[in-house]
């Protein structure tokens, strides 16, 4: 969840370590630090709260260094502190070291060293760590760092440098992402390509239990055993300008009326109106293979866990196959039943989220086919699955996951029209849901003609402090998801329930304060949507209703309403969640709240 960038090469270290950090502080902004080599010792600068304090001390002193490390940091083991900012050094001040993940046995490793005499400036793991590697030193970096991570348990994704070895940098992962940028006589390292990007395009993935080896004549990649690793050197396609906000007030914003164009991507290519299927050759899967599975098992956390329950409506009504949805923080500490007749479907937008990592692996253990519906080229999951389909959404950089989401939902609509020809859909229906499709990116675009619409919405709301979203069938996920973009940026208490279960409680809550947003289209439940809303209304809540053209019905009944076009029933979530996502971020704005980094959240989630 942090963000980590190093720097071996003939230039000034400060200067790209901190346009790395720039571009990394949405996994992490609690505070952030840097060390580099100054030729006579280490020099390490650190500061709590934005980067851009810490761009703030530099201007009082910015060390000279051609090597360097640097981080941003989300906390795990204390506050956000100066203390507890990243790089932490060892007992003897000559070793630095930033660190992504989380030591599991930290505690014990720590009782140890304080009976040898080290003592400890900060409440983190890292400096335990730090020390760790240490008290390994004799003279070889690279083998302190490896006998160090021997002995510990746990996820990371580290960086070390060491003044006695002015020319070097050690880095190694474990369940956190990390990747080598190969320069033109410099080289770097950095938790996510977007830090490194205006620098080169090439770039060397590491796998788990992997190490590298920086120096100015080059690198090496090595196991924690010292067998040299032979990796291939990937091109970045994407460029820099896809992750600056391009004028708009917010990266949320711009991905938000990014949609069109990325719903768009993630299908293109994959629509065979004739045959009413899709081509989705990347699973890995033959029409065999398909046939032979009897059961599906989503697995995803968030926002991803929100598009896995609109896929289960899918996949069920359309492919006729049992589907679960499981939080992969569950999932991996259950004694889950999946067997070699089970897909395992892993959805993740960064590709690194911790716990949809683990619960593939176990999947995989217990003899499970897997595919992976990802964001990002390259990523550890989506190496590791059977197969899957890259959403092609391009880098999203706001905290609160959008464009991700529809993307996400379009990948299992392809899922379900493959398996779904193969079992139980007829060539006219296929066809009929691609054609759905292809109108989606321009139904987005008109939905997004219209934001105006929606501040005024937020205008009207915005001094709420509890929200309720409603929906049925497969519009309760977007509920769900519309109600989280609502607490995660403007910290307003909302929930997502379907319809129905009002009755069972949350009715209590309403009253003439509260806004209530129903998910109504003209569907087959919406005579069902009606009664509920009459029953919000007689009890004096307020009603927001997402509805079709003509629905004069729930005009009358709700105190404002937004219209989006007509679809067919299970593609209308992608319509649906636009209006929200526009609403969360108005309100959030109108709040004064930091749209793209809330607070206590990060991006990617790589810790548990």
């Amino acid at each position: 969840m942090c963000g980590i960038v190093g720097y071996v090469g003939p230039r000034q270290a400060v200067g790209l370590l901190i346009e790395g950090l720039r571009r990394l502080e949405y996994r992490g902004y609690d505070s952030s630090g840097i060390a580099v080599l100054n030729g006579s010792g280490l020099a390490v600068v650190k500061q709590s709260g934005k980067l851009s304090a810490l761009e703030q001390r530099l201007t009082e002193y910015t060390p000279k260094g051609t090597v360097g490390i640097g981080h941003t940091r989300w906390a795990t083991h204390g506050p956000p502190t100066t203390g507890n900012a990243h790089p932490h050094v060892d007992q003897s001040g000559k070793i630095a070291l930033i660190h992504n993940g989380i030591i599991e046995n930290a505690g014990a490793i720590k009782k140890v060293l304080e009976q040898r005499g080290h003592t400890f400036k900060s409440d983190t793991d890292t400096e335990v760590l730090a020390h760790l590697v240490g008290v390994c030193y004799r003279g070889s970096l690279e083998e302190a760092v490896a006998e160090a991570l021997r002995e510990v348990d746990g996820a990371y994704g580290i960086a070390v440098i060491c003044s006695d070895e002015p020319d070097v940098l050690v880095a190694a992962r474990k369940g956190s992402p990390l990747l080598v940028g190969v320069g033109d006589g410099e080289w770097f390292v950095a938790s996510d390509a977007s830090a490194i990007l205006s620098h080169t395009r090439s770039v060397v993935y590491l796998d788990d239990g992997e190490m590298v080896v920086l120096t100015r004549k080059g690198y090496h990649v090595r196991d924690l055993a010292a067998t040299r690793i032979e990796k291939p050197v990937n091109q970045i396609e994407w460029d820099l300008a896809t992750i600056e906000r391009g004028g708009y007030a917010h990266f949320m914003l711009k991905e938000i009326f990014e949609q069109p164009d990325t719903v768009r991507n993630t299908m293109r290519g994959h629509l065979l109106e004739e045959e009413g299927t899709a081509r989705v050759s990347g699973l890995n899967l033959t029409d065999d293979d398909i046939k032979r599975i009897n059961r599906i098992v989503i697995t995803a956390c968030g926002t991803s866990w929100h598009s896995a329950l609109i896929g289960e409506y899918m996949l069920e009504e359309l492919a006729r196959i049992p589907v679960e949805v499981e939080y992969a923080s569950e999932f991996r500490y259950r004694n889950p039943v999946v067997d070699d007749r089970t897909l395992v479907i892993g959805i993740s937008q960064s590709g690194e989220t911790a716990d949809t990592l683990a619960a593939i692996r176990e999947a995989k253990r217990r003899g499970a086919r897997t595919i992976g519906l990802v964001n990002v080229v390259g990523s550890t999951i989506a190496r590791e699955v059977d197969g899957g389909i890259y959403l092609h959404a391009g880098p999203e950089v706001g905290v609160a996951s959008t464009k991700a989401f529809t993307s996400q939902v379009i990948a299992l609509a392809l899922i379900t029209l493959r398996f779904g020809r193969l079992r139980n859909l007829s060539i006219l229906q296929g066809r009929q849901i691609i054609q759905g499709l292809r109108a989606l990116p321009e139904q987005v675009q008109e939905i997004l003609d219209r934001a105006p619409e929606v501040e005024a919405l937020a205008e009207r709301f915005w001094r709420s402090n509890n929200a309720l979203y409603l929906g049925r069938g497969v519009n309760f996920p977007v509920a769900l998801e519309g109600a989280l973009k609502l607490k995660e940026i403007s910290y307003i208490h909302a929930e997502g329930y379907p319809a129905a279960e009002m009755k069972h409680g949350p009715i209590a809550l309403i009253d003439e304060n509260m806004p209530v947003v129903f998910i109504a289209p003209k569907d087959a439940v919406h005579g069902k949507i009606v009664s509920n809303v009459e029953e919000v209304r007689a009890r004096g809540g307020q009603v927001i209703a997402i509805k079709n053209d003509g629905d004069d019905q729930i005009k009358r009944l709700a105190s404002a309403t937004f219209t989006i076009p007509e679809t067919l029933d299970l593609l209308t979530p992608i319509l649906a969640i636009i209006p929200l996502q526009l609403f969360s971020y108005y309100v959030a704005v109108r709040r004064g709240c930091n749209v793209d980094q809330p607070r206590n959240l990060a991006k990617s989630v790589t810790v548990e």
